[in-house]
């Protein structure tokens, strides 16, 4: 550990400059104390490390000296720094390892290129969850999911299958670990089949002794390719089609773009409360109640059923709402 804190004090002397004992203190979150007995450890190694007292001062490399290690064009630099913003690391509790490398590849960047890299994390954010969806929570056994991809061992799961109250027990053999949307599955393969497990749904993770059995010739991209084909070969769409208020039309395309399946009009182009139809599909008839949050700002026109059964879930409520209080 004091071996990797002393390359990142260099590393970080080499990238700013002058930087005081308190700020270095807390980025490696040690005492100044120890700050100060690192710096004379760098020193005896004759690393030409100096201290400044003063209001102003802080401790610095002497000018000119550096570790010479380059050859990143700055595409390649401006590329290695936007995984500072992608987020998966978190999960994979990979945070200090990330900050650690970047501080590393930072020094060893060309001097016109570190501007640039800087900038990244400050003028690109990416944030993988969808609009109006909260991204799903890494599940409590990630940490032990991972271990069992790397260590090459089979995985027994108790796990909770999404409408099912009782959970199941599997041993499975993984092929590793997929972020897909901020949410993260376990690919494996049960009795020889591949399968797709939700994080957030595995209750407990146990790591065997036994070592993975996977299918010869495979590897994560390949049975990652099949399960999400199968995912995405959807039964048949029901057609819908709707017609919305132009002044609610970016709203609704927000919310229910996805459901579209054709290129709606522009908004502007009309009055706010003149009608625009839209083609929907839906997987099943009851997910049309959805439109309902829309109110009488979007009106189902097709098919027959469709209105049906918005206007069960609309009885359904106003029973509800009638009653003069709650029933509790």
């Amino acid at each position: 550990m004091k071996a990797d804190r002393l390359l990142s004090i260099l590393l970080l002397l080499q990238t700013r400059g002058q930087v005081s004992a308190t700020e270095l203190a807390e980025r490696l979150e040690v005492s100044v104390r120890t700050i100060y007995r690192d710096v004379e450890a760098l020193s005896s190694a004759g690393v030409p490390v100096y201290t400044e007292r003063g209001r102003h001062g802080g401790i610095a490399l002497l000018p000119g000296y550096r570790t010479d290690v380059s050859g990143l064009t700055a595409d390649e630099a401006r590329a290695l720094f936007v995984l500072s913003a992608q987020g998966a690391h978190s999960d994979l509790g990979l945070d200090g390892a990330l900050g650690s490398a970047l501080r590393k590849v930072m020094a060893a960047l060309p001097a016109p290129h570190r501007p640039a890299a800087e900038r990244i994390s400050e003028r690109v954010l990416v944030d993988p969850a969808r609009w109006l969806q909260a991204g799903a929570p890494a599940g409590p056994d990630l940490g032990e999911l991972q271990y069992a991809v790397f260590a090459d061992r089979r995985l027994r799961l108790r796990y909770r299958h999404s409408g099912t109250p009782a959970p199941v027990e599997y041993t499975v053999d993984p092929y590793g670990l997929v972020s897909k949307a901020a949410v993260w599955y376990l690919v494996a393969d049960l009795r020889g089949e591949p399968r797709l497990f939700r994080a957030d749904r595995v209750l407990v993770a146990e790591t065997t002794e036994e070592p993975v059995r996977r299918r010869p010739g495979l590897g994560l991209g390949e049975v990652w390719a099949v399960l999400r084909e199968q995912v995405e070969r959807l039964p048949k769409e029901v057609p819908v089609k709707v017609r919305v208020r132009r002044g609610r039309l970016d709203l609704f395309v927000r919310i229910h773009g996805g459901r579209l399946t054709v290129t709606p009009p522009e908004s502007g182009a009309g009055a706010p409360e003149e009608w625009v139809e839209l083609a929907m599909g839906f997987q099943a008839l009851p997910a049309v109640r959805a439109l309902l949050s829309f109110g009488p700002d979007a009106e189902v026109l097709s098919p027959p059923a469709a209105r049906r059964e918005l206007a069960r879930a609309a009885a359904e409520a106003l029973r509800l709402y009638q009653d003069q209080g709650p029933s509790h």
